[in-house]
């Protein structure tokens, strides 16, 4: 389905990077993946998946996951802020973008490898061969950070003859520019390798609004992404797929797209401990693309001596982000009907970053922001096991242990009371109020084992279940602590160290489907699944009594701090069932899904100004229920595909959430953040031969979301209705060789709130995460 979005159903199995697309006796295409490690069509997979091809994504410069939110409905994904730096939700189900603690709800599998930490959605991608979004529970074939469903990307592999492709593209609003390509061929009959890369450099990727306080009103970001891929086949029983990812990304903003709107007509005042209060800059209004960051207050610029930002001017905000990320998966052919694959995967990944966390400035035009510089680190690696059988009879069976280890440092200096502002802290004369290093261990081991049984020959029933044991632990030091913050408030000293604080858990997830082909183009299916995603210990610890606890030589007093600070693993379970069908000569696909599940101890975080500090905790009972349908047309009219999808979801709290101080979110029955009731997208293209040396493409995409609330816990902002349209106009060589195209993303310039929540040191204004507003490019592009 040439450009369009590809529909139908996958069950990973990891390495899934295998992918082809062959025509049937009907000239149709049909995607294969390598599903449950073994050859399926999308059609035939009983798993509710939405999937985008290669074509699509390059026709509508998707260069970011937060890029794919339109043609996927009920998918969220919102870029900035500190801690996790991202978030990601299905139907109205994620994990908080604040806190670097929390494993996504959602999981991220990039080539085979199951990748945890959320921050990896602010990194660009390229030479994406296709991205796969399975929704509900994975956990059996995904493992943890499944609970609510999988983002798959998987890259381009080597080809089987030499090919070279280059793009380069402009955008007029952003005023960015993008170059990129690849070669990619055969060494020799047994090795093939693949290079790409793409640099891309935008100038106004966030525009500040005329009055604030700032030295550059445009915030750019640089990104770079190279890749090498190399595919060994030394024999017949034996292959490896190697790939080596690079990616650096240098941004002026952490803060993004977050705008801040005002309780009353007017922002209002900024306020602080010992800061004094002065009149806010902010305007108000968070529907014209323009943002409030001023610099940061030039008095609050002196960090602890070799923390992180100490050397820099941190009155200018920044974030810079390095990944390499490597992946090795191994097919050995043990007998003609056993196979043992091994995908190993190593993710370091370096962070830092330095904004402005009272989101404004000073009305009198002075540069008033109250600064914070942190770093992220990670260092993960992972390793799978999967034995496979692949018997003629009636029997099949998968049994595989996974692994996991991750090193995640973090530190940061922080302002939450602003002591600096009064008087500098003796003898080293920093202005921070604190520098705090919380660093953060964890361990994964997991078995697990499915097996399929034809029972007939149409009629399939398949299952199994995964054990998984996490060990975590987390480190809290202030090496440094504002002698004015120990004195006035009691809080520790300078040199603190307390921990590990330690968390366990373990899990059992089992699934079970059943699956009925009706004929070679309809089938039916049913499936009971449940999803698991640890819990573990926060990480925004302030230098307060509670930390001073975590020290206390009494077990009973240690052990209540360290509770105060863990937060419990988060599980899901429920079923859908599901019909798949294809007809008209197979030129019309329709598939529907109805699903319910259960997710208990859903983990929240939340900001509290009242003690300027996140309180995390498990939510009460949530239940999501609803009808996803997916369907794409082969019209007769020469080269024109129609697709779209739709989504209908009910997803409720089934009690009120209490929180650790007691007080009460009364949320039971209303819908959780992020979860619009109707949501669904429309798409067309048409490829138009014109002679026989040009075709021209026209390509258009209309999603529509519902409105819904934009935070977990309160009322105060619901986001309307909205609907965002793209278009794209080619004209090009038929077989590929060049094209020239005008792109348009988000055309109307719709501006719309992902999350809402309290601002620090504003009381009563909130924090409002938006999307990008509207990008026209214009392209070209070559392969030969």
């Amino acid at each position: 389905m040439s450009s369009a979005v590809a529909i139908g159903a996958c069950s990973f199995g990891a390495p899934a990077f295998a992918q082809d697309a062959i025509e049937d006796e009907n000239s149709s295409k049909i995607i294969i993946v390598t599903a449950r490690s073994q050859a399926e069509s999308l059609q035939e997979t009983p798993v509710n998946i939405t999937s985008i091809g290669e074509d699509t994504l390059d026709t509508f410069q998707v260069n970011e996951i937060a890029d794919v939110v339109g043609r996927i409905p009920t998918l969220n994904v919102q870029i900035g802020g500190s801690g996790a730096g991202a978030q990601i939700s299905l139907r109205g189900i994620g994990s908080s973008n604040i806190s670097s603690a929390f494993d996504s709800a959602v999981g991220i599998d990039i080539d085979g490898v199951q990748v945890s930490t959320q921050r990896l959605l602010q990194t660009a991608f390229f030479d994406v061969q296709q991205i796969d979004v399975l929704k509900g529970p994975q956990s059996l074939f995904f493992g943890k950070s499944a609970s609510a469903g999988v983002f798959s990307l998987r890259s381009a592999n080597p080809t089987a003859d030499w090919e070279v492709g280059g793009k380069a593209s402009y955008e007029f609003e952003e005023e960015g520019y993008t170059f990129g390509g690849y070669i990619s061929g055969p060494i020799s009959d047994t090795l093939g390798i693949r290079v790409a890369g793409q640099y891309q450099d935008i100038s106004k990727y966030v525009e500040l609004e005329p009055q604030v306080a700032a030295r550059d009103k445009d915030k750019g970001i640089k990104n770079f992404i190279g890749r090498i891929t190399l595919q060994w086949d030394p024999s017949d029983n034996f292959s490896a797929n190697l790939k080596l990812n690079y990616n650096n990304q240098d941004s002026e903003t952490i803060l993004g797209h977050s705008d801040l709107s005002c309780a009353n007509a007017t922002p209002n005042p900024t306020s602080s401990v010992f800061g004094g209060a002065f009149a806010s800059s902010h305007s108000c209004n968070i529907n014209d693309g323009l943002y409030p960051f001023s610099d940061g207050n030039p008095a609050l610029n002196k960090v602890f001596a070799g923390t992180t930002g100490d050397g820099r001017d941190l009155t200018q905000p920044y974030n810079e982000t390095e990944i390499l990320f490597a992946r090795l998966a191994m097919d050995l052919d043990l007998s003609d009907t056993l196979k043992l694959t091994s995908v190993s995967g190593y993710v370091d990944l370096f962070n830092e970053y330095n904004g402005n966390f009272n989101y404004t400035g000073n009305a009198n035009g002075t540069p008033a922001g109250f600064m914070a510089p942190f770093r992220n680190e990670l260092t993960q690696f992972t390793q799978e096991f999967r034995l496979i059988s692949d018997f003629d009879g009636m029997f099949n069976f998968m049994l595989g242990a996974f692994w996991e280890d991750r090193n995640i440092p973090y530190g940061t200096s922080q302002n939450a009371f602003t002591a600096g502002l009064l008087v500098p802290s003796i003898p080293g004369g920093e202005t921070y109020d604190w520098y705090a290093e919380r660093n953060s261990k964890a361990e994964a081991l997991s078995f697990f084992g499915s097996a399929t049984l034809d029972i007939t020959e149409q009629l399939e029933l398949s299952g199994g279940v995964r054990w998984t044991d996490e060990k975590k632990s987390t480190t809290i030091a202030f090496p440094y602590v504002h002698d004015l913050i120990t004195s006035a408030f009691g809080f520790v000293s300078s040199g603190f160290f307390a921990g590990p604080v330690r968390f366990s858990d373990s899990n059992v997830s089992p699934e079970v489907s059943l699956k009925y082909k009706v004929s070679d183009d309809v089938n039916i299916y049913a499936a009971y699944k449940t999803g698991f995603k640890s819990g573990g210990v926060d990480n925004n610890a302030l230098p307060s009594n509670l930390v001073v606890a975590l020290n206390s030589p009494v077990t009973a007093i240690r052990e209540a701090a360290g509770d105060a600070l863990r937060f419990d693993s988060e599980t899901s379970k429920g079923g859908e069932i599901g019909i798949k069908t294809q007809f008209a000569d197979r030129t019309i696909t329709f598939n529907a899904a109805a699903f319910y599940y259960a997710f208990d101890n859903l983990q929240i975080q939340e900001f509290d100004i009242n003690i300027f500090n996140f309180q995390t905790f498990n939510a009460s009972k949530v239940a999501t229920k609803g009808i996803d349908i997916d369907w794409a047309w082969q019209t007769p009219a020469e080269g024109l595909t129609l697709s779209g999808a739709a989504s209908y979801t009910d997803t409720k709290y089934g009690e009120d959430i209490v929180r650790p101080d007691g007080s009460v979110a009364l949320v039971n029955g209303r819908a959780t953040a992020r979860a619009p009731k109707f949501s669904g997208n429309i798409a067309f293209d048409w490829q138009i031969p014109v002679g026989d040396a040009l075709e021209f493409g026209l390509s258009g995409n209309a999603s529509y979301s519902d409105s819904y609330w934009t935070n977990s816990t309160d009322t105060i902002y619901r986001q309307p209705s909205y609907v965002a349209l793209d278009g794209s106009i080619s004209v090009g060589d038929p077989d590929g060789k060049w094209q020239l195209s005008l792109i348009g993303l988000n055309l109307t310039d719709e501006i719309w709130t992902n999350t809402n929540g309290p601002a620090p040191f504003t009381a009563g204004d909130r924090v409002n995460t938006q999307n990008r507003g509207r990008q026209v490019f214009v392209e070209a592009a070559f392969k030969f």
